[in-house]
């Protein structure tokens, strides 16, 4: 399957205003793109590119004055298939993880497990532990929160999520993470694309989407508790502890984003 995927955003800056910006697909994915997703940027402006502390590609520059807009748009191939399941995935001690995974247990600026680890092992401590405990909590937030464009707030955390019982995609994924944490399961932070490939129609304007990885068996699984099914076309952004880690523009200066369009099509 080929899909065509990129972004165009618009920012009006009243003054010279640097930038970091995560837009370009996750390394994991870039042999499967038929041309690089360059950033484009209108004005052209110099860039710097770096990876991050968690591996992601992240492009530094100067926004000048004025209109500016900069996105990405490229195809890439991708399986059809949906995000992989294996329900026997087991759970390890934390005395057993990997060295790499430890910081993926912790609290974090959005995901506060201190504030919710009673609540979480009242809530989920009799399930089974490995997939089946994951899939709880995904179950759980995916009822108890409600989704709403209109409920957007930037600065919203796990624990004002499960008191609100409202947000986006990205409260859903705060929530879902600090409880899987909070019940000693290495949970990470994910942004990108997911499409609308294999589901019913109407479809709403495209957006970038938030999901979490989890660690089991060796390995990490997608889980997505705002969806809470597998989805066919999920292309990986970056990935960290939360949206602090990943916001796919941060500006350093008064800004307004006047113009935001995402696309996933499926090409045939």
């Amino acid at each position: 399957m080929r899909i065509r995927l990129g972004c165009q955003l618009t920012y009006d800056f009243p003054a010279p205003t640097p930038m970091i910006v995560i837009l370009n697909v996750h390394y994991s994915r870039v042999g499967y793109l038929e041309r690089p997703d360059h950033l484009i940027t209108n004005p052209v402006v110099p860039l710097e590119s770096y990876r991050d502390s968690f591996g992601n590609w992240c492009n530094r520059l100067v926004a000048p004055p004025g209109r500016f807009v900069l996105g990405t748009d490229s195809i890439i191939h991708d399986s059809g298939q949906p995000d992989e399941q294996a329900f026997d995935a087991r759970q390890h001690k934390v005395e057993e993880l990997p060295a790499d995974t430890l910081q993926f247990l912790l609290g974090s600026r959005y995901c506060e497990t201190d504030i919710l680890s009673n609540e979480a092992w009242r809530l989920f401590g009799h399930t089974p532990e490995g997939w089946q405990r994951v899939q709880a909590i995904c179950n759980f937030v995916h009822n108890h929160v409600t989704f709403g464009y209109e409920h957007s707030r930037a600065t919203r955390t796990a624990a004002e999520t499960y008191a609100e019982g409202r947000g986006v995609c990205r409260d859903f994924t705060h929530l879902a993470v600090a409880f899987c944490r909070a019940m000693n399961i290495p949970t990470r932070y994910c942004t990108g694309y997911v499409s609308d490939i294999g589901q019913p129609p109407p479809y709403a304007p495209m957006d970038f989407a938030a999901w979490m990885e989890v660690y089991l068996g060796g390995r990490w699984w997608t889980f997505d508790p705002r969806n809470n099914q597998p989805r066919i076309g999920r292309i990986l952004i970056a990935q960290g502890r939360d949206a602090a880690d990943v916001p796919l523009t941060h500006t350093f200066g008064p800004n307004q984003l006047s113009g935001f369009e995402v696309w996933t099509d499926e090409l045939v």
